[in-house]
């Protein structure tokens, strides 16, 4: 087990914001996980378990020992007919892995391709994108229960999936540490083209409907809209899509006719976060060395030399306005610390 001192964060987050933790810990197996937590010359210190840190501002430095979970593998288990069962390790590239998928001609990961991350770390906000959602896919989970000490192994029901939100997000925060998950994949998968442009992309390149060409068009989509963490600091989406019940909707739409609108089942309505941020007159405002992304309001950024602070500030000040004109309250995606 690695320990690092006094150690710079800003190659541990894909903001790129300046922060020092008291403590970084490399983990690369459940022992050494197990170590962490019950080793006398860590136990004092509250912990921060981090995985790409590409859901995460820190506004301050921390005197934590931080966790960098890179427990790796990729190892299949089962299959029956078309459905093929993978286990992966906690510390794992999320890309990578959809990569790997591809390689292996396997179905069900590729809209969620190019999402920043670790594998560990998908299923706590449920990561989701053109019309897919790791739910979708998802098998089971071990974690690490810090109380007791044991690996204890998650169904799906059990994780209690939602909207970028799961178990272990709310009542299960800070009590478990995802050390691998294990997904059902299909060697003849169901294609998911209707959000996103993906099928627009399709054909206007004449390219058949397989997971390779999905893969591809959503990394075209994704690199098209937002902005690379190599080159500008980011997280992603800053802000979750805000979801209100009729009586609001019905009456927002009074005002705004070309309010965009995604019915849910549960008779709920879903509004895009990045018109709502637009509205306000957010899109492409830039203070100093951060800012709001030019061409998607969801996302804020740091151009360099940015303080987590100073995009706490923003982001706050986009949550009041928001509210103000609209009645919404617009929820952080990033974990903020």
């Amino acid at each position: 087990m690695q320990i690092k001192k006094n150690i710079s964060l800003k190659s541990y987050n894909t903001f790129g914001i300046e922060a020092k933790a008291q403590l970084l810990v490399n983990i690369e197996s459940e022992e050494q996980l197990k170590e962490a937590y019950q080793s006398p010359k860590l136990m004092a210190l509250p912990k921060l378990v981090l995985g790409g840190g590409s859901n995460i501002l820190f506004t301050k430095n921390q005197r934590k020992a931080i966790l960098k979970i890179n427990i790796r593998g990729i190892d299949v288990l089962d299959q029956k007919d078309h459905e093929v069962r993978v286990k992966v390790g906690a510390g794992e590239i999320w890309h990578q892995f959809v990569l790997w998928c591809l390689d292996h001609n396997l179905g069900g990961v590729e809209n969620l391709s190019l999402i920043p991350g670790t594998v560990g770390a998908a299923p706590v906000q449920n990561i989701g994108a053109y019309g897919v959602e790791l739910k979708d896919v998802f098998d089971s989970l071990e974690a690490y229960e810090i109380k007791s000490g044991k690996i204890k192994l998650f169904n799906k029901e059990q994780c209690q999936f939602d909207y970028r939100n799961s178990f272990f997000k709310g009542r299960g925060k800070d009590q478990f540490v995802i050390t691998s998950v294990t997904f059902k994949l299909s060697t003849q998968p169901r294609f998911d083209v209707s959000y996103g442009g993906i099928q627009r992309w399709l054909d206007e390149k004449g390219l058949e409907l397989n997971i390779h060409n999905i893969s591809e068009s959503v990394i075209h989509i994704r690199q098209t809209k937002l902005p690379d963490p190599v080159k500008i600091g980011n997280a992603g989406s800053f802000f979750k899509n805000p979801i209100i019940e009729k009586p609001l909707h019905e009456a927002l739409k009074l005002i705004y006719e070309d309010l965009p609108h995604y019915p849910l089942d549960s008779g709920s309505i879903k509004i895009p976060a990045a018109w709502l941020i637009e509205q306000c007159g957010w899109k492409g405002r830039r203070m100093d060395q951060i800012g709001v992304h030019e061409r998607q309001p969801l996302v804020l950024v740091n151009y360099g030399g940015g303080k987590g602070l100073e995009i706490l500030k923003l982001s706050e000040q986009i949550q009041i306005s928001i509210q103000n004109k609209f009645g919404i309250e617009l929820k952080t995606e990033v974990n903020i610390f």
